[in-house]
């Protein structure tokens, strides 16, 4: 038996993902499927790979794991910025082929609709492509489909064809019920930090449905780990009734990224979340929706949460004792006159500490935009309940 190693160098041919201008999304592009191939080997230098005679390709390796990474809707024809990031992740992971299903030539289209259409016919491909890796020899088991938006749609396709065989999908900026576990990163609606009006251009359409990309790119990297916790509603969960997972024992709370790679489990980086139920008695006769951004002092640490008029609070840090309280009121309003908001009380309930005091503070003109700092008070004996 001989052992060969091989090793492809920046020097040699690469195969790159495809970039196209604007003109051509204008014009609208036929459909082409491009399988770039990745390994520990080649991880700067992707090497298309045979619909037909893959075999002849020396890096792809029918016993390893096969991950393919499907992209979605492409308005500008331009590479996603995140692909070589996931590559690079994937393959730290560990050994496996991880193949970039390029069909930039498909969803680079003006016309949306025309990207959806051919979202069949790339599943058609890639199915076909499988069934032959199956042919060869490989377990349709090892076989992983992450796709992003468009590509959630291609991925589910393929596992619908092949009779629900595939190993793993995971289905990324896909807000409807599709797997064992669907995660719902703030809800799965408007996110953290990104644009709330029309004014801030490309990003206002792009950041809440690419978040679900980074959030996973995060987990793969042990960052951070993003507990989840099951609910029957988002409502509920702002209410702070679901932060237990009784439902769900002997199994602990569902992690993002822990499910991929068991490596998770054991070597990912805790980031401990401090919970606050947040209850605002207004005064205001109409309702006005925007932000509160809530920050908790102590000493020279503070730390910030961007909240609802009514939900639960999740701070990165547990400060104790809060020793003062900034709140800031935002409603995206670019125009017109500065809005003034009443409120008769503000309550923070410790969750994971009861034997902490609740934190209150009474009537409290905000006024838009402009952050007031207190100290909290103790709460009275009739605001307890």
């Amino acid at each position: 038996r001989h052992t060969v190693f091989l090793h492809i160098s920046k020097g040699s041919e690469c195969d790159n993902f495809t970039d196209l201008d604007f003109r051509e999304c204008f014009i609208g592009t036929n459909l082409y499927v491009k399988l770039l191939l990745y390994t520990r080997a080649n991880l700067d230098c992707g090497q298309e790979l045979s619909h037909n005679n893959f075999l002849a390709q020396p890096l792809f390796n029918l016993t390893l794991p096969t991950t393919m990474v499907i992209h979605g809707y492409r308005p500008t024809g331009a590479p996603p910025i995140w692909v070589d990031h996931i590559v690079r992740l994937l393959a730290a992971q560990e050994d496996m082929n991880i193949l970039v299903v390029d069909w930039n030539r498909g969803a680079a289209n003006l016309n949306y609709f025309t990207a959806v259409t051919n979202t069949r016919s790339v599943a058609a491909n890639i199915s076909a492509f499988i069934q032959k890796m199956q042919d060869n020899g490989a377990s349709l088991s090892s076989v992983h489909l992450i796709g992003v938006s468009l590509g959630a749609h291609v991925a589910g396709f393929v596992g619908a064809t092949l009779k629900g065989k595939i190993g793993r999908i995971t289905a990324l900026g896909y807000k409807g019920s599709l797997g064992h576990i669907d995660f719902y990163a703030n809800g799965g609606a408007d996110q953290p930090g990104c644009p709330k009006t029309i004014f801030s251009g490309k990003s206002y359409f792009v950041c809440d449905h690419q978040r679900s990309v980074f959030l996973f790119l995060c987990a793969l990297n042990k960052t951070c780990k993003f507990t989840a916790y099951p609910c029957s509603s988002y409502n509920d969960f702002l209410d702070g009734r679901c932060l237990q997972c009784e439902s769900l024992r002997p199994v602990p709370c569902p992690v993002l990224g822990e499910m991929f790679w068991l490596a998770t489990l054991t070597q990912g980086a805790s980031c401990k979340k401090t919970n606050y139920r947040v209850d605002m008695v207004t005064w205001n006769q109409f309702t006005r929706w925007g932000i509160v951004v809530i920050k908790l002092h102590s000493g020279k640490k503070v730390i910030e949460q961007y909240t609802a008029t009514r939900m639960l609070a999740q701070f990165d840090e547990d400060l104790h004792p809060v020793q003062k309280i900034s709140i800031r009121f935002i409603t995206g309003n670019m125009i017109g006159p500065k809005y003034k908001f009443r409120l008769l009380r503000l309550r923070l309930t410790p969750l994971e500490n009861s034997d902490r005091p609740l934190l209150c503070r009474y009537d409290i003109i905000l006024e838009e935009n402009i952050e007031m700092s207190f100290r909290p008070m103790p709460c009275e004996e009739s605001h307890l309940n």
